[in-house]
C-alpha cells in the first residue's frame, strides 16, 4: 500500500507549530518510523519521556494548553485523526488563528506543539487509534510531584476552543 507523503493540513501555520511526514522505511516485514532524531532537534525541544494512549473512535481528548511544555505527538494509525490548534499565545505572529491537520494511519505525520498553543484531537476512523507522544517536559514535575502544566479548556463553559 502506497501512503501518501503529506498530512492534510488547514489553515495556520502557526508560529512554532511543525507538523512533518513520518519518514518511514519498509521492507519485507512491513515499516518503522522516525518520530524524533536528537540530532535533527532543537535541544530546548528534546523529549524526556514518552507515552503512548488510544484513543477510541469518535472520542476527543482536549482541548488544552501547556505554559511550558511542547508536544511531540506521533499519528501512525491504525486510526485517522483530526487534530484542531489554536495559537493563544500574545504577541505570538500567528496570534488568534486556527489550524487542523488530518493525518494518520493514511498519511502518517509528526505534529509538534509548542506552549501556548491550545491542541484537541478527534479519532475520525473507525477502529481505535494510538498515539504516541515523547514531550519535553516531565508530566507532573521530577517524582510526579509538581502542578500538571495544563489548562484545560474542555471544562470551561462557552470555550472558544471546539474540536472539528
Amino acid at each position: 500500500m502506497s501512503l501518501p507523503e503529506e498530512p492534510l493540513v488547514r489553515g495556520g501555520p502557526l508560529d512554532g507549530v511543525r507538523v512533518l511526514p513520518l519518514k518511514t522505511f519498509r521492507d519485507a516485514r512491513g515499516w518503522l518510523g522516525e518520530i524524533y532524531r536528537i540530532d535533527e532537534i532543537d535541544p530546548a525541544l528534546r523529549p524526556v519521556m514518552a507515552y503512548v494512549s488510544m484513543t477510541s473512535p469518535g472520542v476527543v481528548r482536549g482541548p488544552h494548553e501547556h505554559r511550558e511544555q511542547t508536544d511531540w505527538f506521533c499519528f501512525s494509525g491504525p486510526s485517522d485523526f483530526r487534530i484542531t490548534l489554536w495559537d493563544a499565545r500574545k504577541g505570538s505572529s500567528s496570534a488568534g488563528r486556527r489550524m487542523v491537520v488530518e493525518c494518520g494511519a493514511r498519511q502518517p505525520a509528526v505534529v509538534v506543539v509548542p506552549p501556548g498553543v491550545v491542541h484537541a484531537y478527534r479519532n475520525i476512523g473507525r477502529a481505535d487509534g494510538l498515539v504516541f507522544n515523547c514531550p519535553n517536559r516531565l508530566f507532573a514535575g521530577q517524582g510526579r510531584k509538581e502542578a500538571v502544566d495544563e489548562i484545560r479548556h474542555e471544562s470551561i463553559p462557552g470555550s472558544p476552543y471546539q474540536a472539528e
